[in-house]
């Protein structure tokens, strides 16, 4: 009787993994042990709910001595302790349960700030990074010369006074729209440097028609702010166009010929009004004769 129930037992155990539309391979091949994936940036102990920390944005560019506002924020419900840690300027704008809002202000340097919050004893920090620029306020460019003869070099010198950082600039020298040279710069520091670049081009006749221009352009993106551009005042060069030497041969010809004309007219007129004049003289004194005759001849 007893195999008979331990019959009826496992038969009727199958017939229900059947009806289920498990298959006999797989009613006997052994369960593979289930793992648990870990997830990042979050905290779980045994017992405690796993909560994680925020800060928006990640990355700031704030201008000197400029200002910028950081909010953190966390997914647990009922945080004990929280807070921004910064050397920077602060001061709290708004809270909630779950977020504040930060204000830091002048900015003089790149630094890290840190989000933190405290969940059933547990802590959780997040930060965030500012990064600190000087935009481009000037930019300068000079020609020299101003006035050239077509075939001659002339010299394009752009120049920025105070930007940083250094290694995020492009200075591009223009002809109207046309670049005529690019130039990107390096530098590790944050402190603002001048930055100045110079471009020798020889002059064409076109030359005259196009406004001279440099533009400076601080890109900013890959930390997180935008692109500042900025362009010099327009500078004219003017353009010189040598004559052929028939032609110059031509010209010195005719003011010779136009010299020797006024120096021959200048003589001419001398002669003859020395001619003149003693013939004016002459007259006279034939006059004269004939009033001293006829004087004594009444006498």
């Amino acid at each position: 009787m007893g195999w008979m129930f331990v019959y009826c037992c496992l038969f009727s155990s199958l017939e229900c993994e059947l009806c289920k539309g498990r298959t006999w391979s797989a009613l006997f091949t052994p369960a593979e042990p289930r793992t648990v994936p870990a997830q990042s940036g979050r905290s779980k102990r045994s017992g405690d709910e796993a909560f994680e920390v925020y800060v928006s944005p990640e990355q700031l560019v704030v201008e000197h001595g400029e200002y910028s506002d950081i909010n953190c924020s966390t997914s647990c419900l009922q945080p004990t302790v929280s807070g921004l840690e910064t050397t920077l300027s602060k001061i709290l704008l708004e809270k909630q349960p779950q977020w504040e809002l930060y204000r830091v202000f002048n900015v003089s340097k790149d630094t890290v700030v840190y989000c933190h919050f405290t969940c059933s004893g547990k802590q959780l920090q997040r930060n965030a990074s500012i990064t600190m620029f000087y935009p481009p306020e000037q930019v300068l460019l000079k020609l020299q010369p101003t006035w050239v003869t077509v075939g001659k070099v002339f010299t394009m010198e752009c120049r920025v006074p105070a930007v940083a950082p250094l290694e995020n600039l492009t200075l591009t020298l223009l002809r109207g729209q046309e670049p005529l040279h690019m130039q990107r710069f390096e530098g590790a520091t944050a402190a603002p440097q001048e930055a100045m670049i110079t471009h020798n081009s020889t002059a064409h006749k076109e030359d005259g028609r196009h406004n001279f221009s440099c533009r400076a352009e601080l890109d900013l993106q890959p930390r997180g702010g935008g692109l500042i551009q900025r362009t010099s005042e327009p500078q004219v060069l003017e353009i010189h166009e040598p004559m052929p030497d028939n032609q110059m041969v031509i010209i010195i010809a005719v003011v010779s010929v136009l010299l020797l004309l006024f120096v021959a007219s200048v003589l001419l007129c001398f002669v003859f009004g020395q001619q003149w004049h003693q013939r004016r003289r002459g007259n006279y004194g034939v006059q004269a004769a004939w009033r001293r005759l006829r004087r004594s001849y009444r006498a």
